[in-house]
């Protein structure tokens, strides 16, 4: 062992600044190496459940993130072909009771900016931007990571949180994506522009067949995250491209005009082919772990990705605390407290997509799964997801 070394981190998005957060909170000094020329982030609104917030707190960000969140008063769903109410969630003081903590809406970039401040106050996180990951080494005392330009940088441990096209995953385990078929288009839009008849303080979702729409606040209510999802009549491959207003259009053609308001509005558009993997059993590889979508890549419907990161970032580091701080150890126990919670989420996600873009009758019966359920009832679904917390993140043997 050679305490002196660093952890590295691979890739500086909300999984790997958390992890670097989490590992710091253990005493160790992290190196982030992040293959954009600035630490930054981009894409648009995201979900955050009450898990999200208890993994805020453990990582000792809890008022940074809910500073800049916007607390929505309920999830609601409608029928995006006919307009009826199909579902409708209450996220408001019972809710909180419930959970302990709040439902919220939040840019992405809001999120990684509260991770990126927790990290930069440590003086214990050293970022190296234009660096990105091709090969790793390890032996018994560490890591030898090796980056694009042939530099070797030396680790007492790696933790590949380098996203969905993870290069430490490639070399560990090498397995395919798993293409949905399935396009998402993002857009922000100012408050001005959006229409006074869907500026509903909600995370808002209309269903329809092969499609759907969703749409929140952001940033105190003066902007919305529009997102629409189709499945594509053409092959796609996993990557972002430029979309276009036409394209949107000739998918949601059979909806309600108050839902096609929400396609009318973006100027600019961009365009998501989606893909996820299929869950694995194993994740680490001795000094080397994976984390967020490296380890778990998952479709975005259950609105729950960046929430599974930042639950694998506090549970790694309990897991280092818990063996003290014996990599190897603790890389076993983190992967086994998170294998199962995580497939459930990927597995879970493509069910729901599937319930989202029902047809014909099953349709019907996808909008009579929720009719006069109550809150308390929906509470008990959701207790699996949003019951968790760091007292019982790790696995009991």
């Amino acid at each position: 062992m050679t305490p002196s070394l660093p952890i590295i981190v691979a890739g500086g998005g909300i999984g790997g600044l958390a992890a670097a957060l989490a590992l710091v909170r253990q005493g160790f000094a992290v190196t982030v190496l992040e293959q954009a020329a600035e630490i930054g982030e981009i894409g648009a609104g995201i979900q955050l459940g009450p898990n999200a917030f208890h993994a805020f707190d453990a990582l000792g960000i809890g008022e940074k993130a809910r500073a800049r969140a916007v607390y929505t008063d309920e999830m609601v769903m409608h029928d995006a072909v006919d307009g009826r109410l199909v579902g409708r969630i209450p996220t408001g003081a019972a809710f909180r009771e419930r959970f302990g903590n709040p439902y919220a809406v939040i840019h992405r970039v809001d999120v990684h900016l509260s991770l990126l401040e927790g990290a930069q106050e440590t003086g214990q996180v050293s970022f190296l931007t234009s660096t990105r990951v091709q090969h790793v080494e390890q032996d018994e005392h560490g890591v030898t990571v090796y980056d694009q330009h042939g530099r070797a940088h030396r680790g007492q441990a790696l933790i590949g949180a380098d996203g969905t096209k993870s290069v430490v995953r490639a070399q560990y385990v090498n397995d395919p994506a798993r293409v949905t078929g399935h396009v998402v288009y993002r857009a922000v839009i100012d408050k001005r522009d959006f229409p006074a008849d869907l500026q509903w303080n909600a995370a808002s979702i209309w269903v329809g067949p092969n499609c759907h729409l969703v749409h929140y606040p952001l940033r105190g209510g003066e902007q919305y995250n529009v997102v629409v999802t189709f499945h594509s009549r053409q092959q796609e491959q996993w990557g972002v491209t430029d979309g276009s207003a036409e394209e949107v259009q000739s998918y949601f053609q059979e909806i309600c005009p108050q839902a096609r308001q929400l396609i009318d509005l973006p100027r600019s558009w961009k365009r998501w082919a989606t893909a996820d993997r299929e869950p694995i059993g194993q994740w680490s590889f001795g000094r080397v772990t994976l984390l967020g979508d490296a380890a778990h890549p998952t479709t975005q419907y259950m609105a729950q990705g960046a929430c599974m990161a930042l639950e694998d970032a506090v549970t790694l580091g309990e897991a280092l605390r818990v063996n003290g701080n014996d990599f190897l150890a603790a890389f076993d126990l983190y992967q086994r407290s998170r294998v199962a919670r995580t497939a459930r989420i990927v597995l879970s996600s493509r069910e729901m997509g599937r319930i989202y873009h029902a047809k014909g009758v099953e349709r019907l019966v996808r909008n009579d799964l929720w009719k006069g359920r109550t809150p308390e009832r929906f509470y008990d679904a959701m207790e699996w997801l949003y019951g968790w917390n760091v007292q019982r993140c790790l696995a009991q043997d």
